[in-house]
């Protein structure tokens, strides 16, 4: 987090993380091996945050804020972030599409939100005819912001512009 991916070297996790350099190359030959693993981590401890905050009573509406409260959050925050370390990561790297853990992210978070939007467009809280379109297009928006939010800069106001139009094309006016 601190330098990026491209800067860190072994010895920089060494010491961060106080370990021996022999104990270090015992698991992972380089800070490639290791950022991956890290990004797996990182994605399943999301994971947990999130589904953690579901309730037994909670609507498509209800979860699909949460979602994207969280991702506001995400997005807002400007330290112990790895957004930046995992563009330079994937911009340094060509990984085979099977080992594209962004990929597999991104595709999974598609079905799930596509999932939601049926079941809301069932219970009549969504209005929409392409579930699948409308995950995918949440799901650029969220990247796209996230590009932003490390390049141009974003505010609270401009996350909330974008999860009100994303809101409002699945038909919800609150």
């Amino acid at each position: 987090m601190e330098k990026g991916f491209k800067k860190v070297t072994m010895k920089d996790i060494v010491e961060a993380c106080d370990i021996s350099r022999g104990g270090l190359y015992l698991y992972f030959n380089s800070t490639s091996e290791i950022f991956v693993e890290v990004m797996k981590l990182e994605s399943e401890e999301a994971d947990d945050v999130f589904s953690d905050k579901i309730t037994e009573d909670a609507t498509a509406i209800d979860i699909l804020m949460l979602f994207l409260k969280e991702q506001k959050k995400e997005l807002l925050r400007k330290k112990n972030t790895l957004t930046q370390a995992i563009y330079e990561f994937y911009f340094e790297n060509e990984l085979p599409k099977k080992d594209n853990i962004l990929k597999k992210q991104f595709d999974s978070a598609v079905i799930i939100i596509q999932k939601l939007i049926e079941a809301g467009v069932e219970n009549g809280e969504f209005d929409c005819e392409d579930a699948a379109g409308a995950a995918r297009n949440i799901m650029f928006v969220l990247e796209g912001l996230k590009i932003s939010a490390q390049t141009i800069g974003i505010t609270s106001d401009m996350v909330d512009r974008e999860l009100i139009y994303i809101m409002k094309s699945l038909g919800v006016e609150d």
